[in-house]
């Protein structure tokens, strides 16, 4: 069965998702406390906490920043300290991508299939994104190259040709994809593209950068000092870390922040072939993913 449409989340079941995010995120800041990781709101969870609270009424999802080390540190524990049972750590891998170009803490025994993974034989769980932040390097030839690298790795990483980023960009991709087509050769050319990238240590620079959140975001710089430390703000009831300089940080990235967006644009941003928070994705094979006969 195919799949016709996306799903189109009424008022209640946007916000039932919210709290099973709410749910998961719960979990995950315990676990860093108890691990001393540290990590920040941003996207939408930072604006959410400053502007509303809480959760923008009209999003759908969780995302943190990760200063690298602490990124790494978490692949390194996850699996050794964490309910996997409920919750399962996934990065990209030679074993599995999941065209996504940063990990991910999946629930496991609810259902979020985005259309772009349909395909792919994954972990569908409901999933709060955890990007990395790397050092922007002081030097402008160094910044170059971290720049083509970052964008070889989203790539063939996500396995996606780029859109809205202009139609130079979007013919090197569809080159690059039809020249290397082997799972294992895509791998090979994004994991040696990742290490180049991230080979910039914050200790070292006087700026950061996120690299994992798309051509647009992997050209912004912050400043260090606007992550030396995490100030909490409420959200949902719960005091939560956004980056000391969280103005500055959200003024670079997305403008007057404050100020809400058109009607039009107060929806839902990730597109969701089926959602169901109480039953396992794991029911759903072949009929919502990895139908037969789709790619």
């Amino acid at each position: 069965m195919k799949p016709e449409k996306t799903v189109n989340f009424s008022k209640d079941e946007l916000r039932n998702l919210q709290l099973k995010n709410l749910e998961m995120l719960l979990y995950f800041k315990n676990f860093c406390d108890e691990n001393n990781l540290t990590f920040y709101f941003c996207g939408g969870c930072c604006i959410g906490a400053v502007r509303h609270g809480g959760f923008i009424p009209w999003d759908d999802d969780v995302d943190v920043f990760m200063k690298r080390e602490d990124y790494e540190k978490l692949g390194e524990l996850w699996n050794k300290k964490a309910d996997t049972e409920k919750y399962s750590y996934c990065r990209p891998s030679e074993a599995k991508n999941y065209r996504n170009l940063f990990a991910t803490i999946n629930d496991n025994n609810t259902t979020f299939i985005k259309t772009h993974q349909a395909s792919l034989d994954i972990n569908h769980g409901l999933v709060l994104d955890i990007l990395p932040l790397d050092g922007y390097p002081n030097s402008k030839l160094k910044r170059a190259n971290q720049i083509f690298w970052a964008l070889v790795y989203s790539l063939f990483c996500a396995e996606m040709v780029p859109e809205n980023h202009g139609k130079l960009v979007k013919a090197i991709g569809k080159v690059g994809l039809m020249l290397f087509r082997a799972s294992k050769t895509r791998y090979k050319i994004w994991s040696f593209a990742e290490k180049k990238m991230k080979q910039y240590k914050i200790s070292d620079c006087d700026n950061i950068t996120e690299l994992c959140s798309g051509p647009f975001y992997m050209m912004k710089k912050y400043p260090k000092s606007a992550f030396d430390k995490p100030v909490y703000k409420n959200f949902e009831g719960y005091e939560m870390p956004l980056p000391c300089g969280y103005d500055t940080y959200l003024k670079t990235a997305f403008g007057e922040y404050l100020k809400l967006p058109p009607k039009e644009k107060r929806v839902p941003h990730h597109d969701v072939v089926f959602c169901d928070l109480n039953n396992s994705y794991k029911k759903y094979k072949g009929k919502y993913y990895c139908v037969e006969g789709e790619k």
